[in-house]
């Protein structure tokens, strides 16, 4: 894992991973435990945010959902607004790639802030290139 980044921003790839106890759960663990021990600052979009919010929603409850949100917080991860800058450089990944708008705003994000990208998700193979990419197995 790149600890050397500026801050890590976290894909929803790698909350979901993580609240189901996926393969790559503790990875994500680990990352936090790091990053909060070495003061790397975490962070995430409110988009991805609230991707993690109805994915949980959906599963269990709304009430449920809000305090996945307020764990993530706990956690010192924090979520960050979207500006004009961040939305136009997604725009400029989806335009090129093939990826959803939500994993386009994480990686405007981690671009914008000089930090490395959380994830497992392979769609982001498109933009390695661009944004660096702490890559979970």
């Amino acid at each position: 894992m790149a600890m050397k980044a500026k801050s890590l921003v976290l894909d929803t790839w790698a909350i979901i991973a993580f609240y189901e106890e996926e393969h790559a759960a503790q990875q994500v663990a680990d990352i936090f435990a790091q990053a909060n021990e070495d003061g790397v600052p975490l962070c995430m979009s409110v988009v991805n945010a609230g991707e993690v919010w109805y994915v949980t929603a959906r599963k269990t409850s709304a009430a449920e959902a809000d305090e996945t949100i307020e764990e993530l917080r706990s956690f010192g991860i924090q979520l960050e607004d979207v500006d004009w800058k961040i939305s136009r450089q997604a725009g400029m990944f989806k335009s090129k790639y093939k990826m959803s708008y939500a994993d386009a705003i994480a990686a405007a994000l981690a671009l914008h802030k000089n930090g490395h990208l959380v994830t497992g998700d392979r769609e982001f193979k498109h933009v390695e290139n661009d944004v660096k990419i702490v890559w979970l197995t």
